[in-house]
């Protein structure tokens, strides 16, 4: 009997396993979402930067031609009185007054006035705005109690500090600060009320222009109240003082 032959099977071969291609996951649309609003909120943030550096140096070396509340104020009366006049044509005793009735650590602080924001914090009152930051809200920002104002307000005030010098800050405050409705700048204030140049003002002028800030449409320089009169004293006495204790040093020659 013949023997049966053995047919040996092949073994199969199992397909071999496809190799896995790595591929990236494309990011969806809430992450190009998140990174885009990265992207504006950089370059807007960088641009907002930019132009706030950019005013501020410019205003350095050139005067500025108005501000957003005297041209609302322009508009409303028609026009407004403003002379713009250089420190040298301001008399010394003017710039000494404003820095005692308004601010006066006006040379020792870097724009904010820490232990009068805390004193005024712990009357609970607000206030305690200095000089340089007054300057602020009235060249670039706008009038009014507003917290977003006045968050703005001390964060530009120490980069103009940075920029400007005592002198300067103080010079563009005393040309824009409002003496009475429609009169804007000590030089319009000082021919508004007693019909002198800025540069001629007495001590008493002096004091009374600066005892009706920042309070000008409610009081009066040419017939003052018994509250400006009391302010006045009290003016002409700070005035002294800080130019006997060298808080005036910083704007004077």
């Amino acid at each position: 009997m013949a023997e049966a032959t053995k047919t040996s099977k092949k073994p199969v071969k199992k397909p071999a396993a496809k190799k896995k291609t790595s591929r990236k996951k494309e990011p969806g649309l809430v992450s190009k979402a998140l990174r885009l609003i990265r992207r504006v909120f950089f370059w807007g943030f960088a641009g907002v930067l930019g132009f706030v550096l950019l005013v501020t140096l410019l205003y350095a070396l050139i005067n500025p031609p108005t501000n957003y509340y005297m041209f609302s104020e322009a508009r409303r009366l028609d026009g407004v009185r403003q002379e713009w006049v250089p420190m040298e044509r301001i008399a010394p005793i003017m710039a000494r007054s404003a820095v005692a009735a308004e601010d006066a650590n006006f040379c020792l602080h870097w724009g904010l006035d820490v232990n009068a924001i805390k004193a005024a914090l712990d009357r609970g009152r607000g206030g305690a705005s200095t000089i340089s930051q007054q300057t602020i809200k009235n060249v670039y920002l706008w009038h009014g109690r507003n917290w977003a104002r006045k968050a703005i307000e001390a964060l530009w005030t120490p980069l103009a500090e940075a920029v400007w010098t005592k002198r300067r800050i103080l010079e563009i405050y005393l040309n824009v600060a409002e003496f009475d409705e429609g009169v804007f700048g000590v030089q319009a204030a000082a021919r508004h009320y007693f019909g002198v140049d800025a540069a001629d003002l007495s001590a008493l002028q002096a004091a009374r222009l600066a005892a009706i800030l920042p309070a000008p449409k409610t009081r009066s320089a040419s017939n003052p109240s018994d509250f400006v009169r009391s302010r006045t004293r009290a003016i002409m006495s700070g005035a002294a003082t800080i130019n006997a204790d060298g808080r005036a040093a910083c704007f004077q020659d």
